[in-house]
């Protein structure tokens, strides 16, 4: 197996006495640590209140953002400078308050715009997870089924369909941004079809398509979700002729098969699901067929801060775990599969290149 990286290098991550080193002092770092949730909190107000979205190309004051966010000067005022505090907009020497590069990322009309992922992050129910976190460390296991009686998914589609709505939207929004690289970066050369596994709306999969026209496709993921597939692979659809659709689950059954295999995001759940889909693949795929397998990784990427984080929440929502490029090659070669190259996508993804033995 040889790892080839095309994205920039990691930067290496800075240990306390570092950032203490460097200006900071270790209490005031530790401080600013604890109070990480009236962060996240700053930013889920500022998401929700849509201030970003009213804030233009000019300055405003925060009366003037009040009036269009329907808000009170004042508390916004102070939402505000503490969302300056952390580089999310800037406070003018007039008193008057200005976009950055992060507060951009808040507006809806923003192409990278990431305001559903902070409302998906900071959801009512990870305020509930969060403090039991060292439970989850003691037991290996989720906190969700003690708090709720049920699964997290199960939980969120019955009893938080508010919360839901958030999680598809984000998702999709994230699956929008990441199409495009992930398409960019595989080589279908020499294929016939594709199979994109719990590929959600199937925007990896249009873009593949869309790169490769003799290439012909399948999106398998849950009977509900692949209902909302991407426009282009229904029916009346660009693609809709070289395109279909399957509804199903990967744990249970894969009833597809192709020459190549994109499962992306998805081997993140607890070690039995992840090794249940890994043997379904197994079972489904021909000899020689490929297999590509696409994950955040928590270790040698610069996006590490953000990756651990979620780490953190899939132990308490699912008992599952973001993979080192070492977990996650054991599975696959658990699975019986062949890694040929492990490849850095864009700062955040990893693609692992597996083949069926022949």
């Amino acid at each position: 197996m040889t790892t080839v990286e095309t994205g920039s290098p990691a930067p290496a991550a800075a240990t306390g006495e570092e950032t203490a080193a460097a200006g900071t002092p270790a209490p005031m770092l530790l401080r600013g640590l604890a109070f990480g949730a009236a962060r996240s909190a700053a930013l889920r107000a500022a998401a929700r209140l849509g201030v970003a979205d009213a804030l233009g190309s000019a300055p405003a004051t925060a009366e003037e953002l009040a009036r269009s966010v329907g808000a009170e000067p004042g508390p916004l005022r102070r939402l505000l400078r503490a969302l300056a505090c952390q580089g999310v907009f800037t406070e003018r020497v007039d008193g008057t308050f200005a976009h950055t590069e992060l507060s951009r990322l808040l507006r809806e009309d923003e192409e990278h715009s990431l305001k559903d992922v902070v409302l998906w992050c900071t959801e009512p129910w990870t305020w509930e997870v969060w403090p039991l976190l060292d439970e989850a460390v003691r037991t290996g296991g989720n906190v969700v089924e003690g708090l709720y009686g049920k699964g997290f998914f199960q939980y969120l589609n019955e009893d938080a369909p508010a919360s839901a709505a958030v999680f598809n939207r984000a998702m999709t929004r994230s699956s929008e941004q990441s199409a495009r690289d992930v398409a960019a970066a595989l080589d279908l050369t020499g294929a016939e079809s594709v199979v994109d596994i719990g590929g959600g709306q199937g925007h990896v999969l249009a873009s593949l398509l869309e790169k490769y026209p003799d290439v012909r496709g399948v999106l398998m993921d849950l009977p509900k979700v692949v209902e909302h597939a991407d426009a282009r692979l229904l029916p009346g659809g660009a693609l809709a002729g070289r395109a279909r659709t399957v509804g199903g689950d990967c744990r249970e059954d894969i009833p597809v098969h192709a020459d190549v295999y994109v499962i992306k995001n998805v081997l993140e759940w607890d070690d039995d699901s992840t090794r249940r889909a890994l043997a379904n693949i197994r079972a489904a795929a021909r000899p020689g067929a490929r297999v590509v397998a696409i994950e955040n990784l928590v270790d040698d990427t610069p996006s590490m801060p953000f990756t651990s984080a979620m780490d953190l929440l899939l132990l308490l929502n699912v008992g599952g775990a973001k993979h080192t490029e070492r977990s996650l090659s054991e599975r696959l070669d658990a699975a019986g599969l062949v890694i040929d190259t492990v490849r850095r996508i864009n700062p955040y993804l990893h693609a692992f290149e597996c083949r069926v033995p022949e």
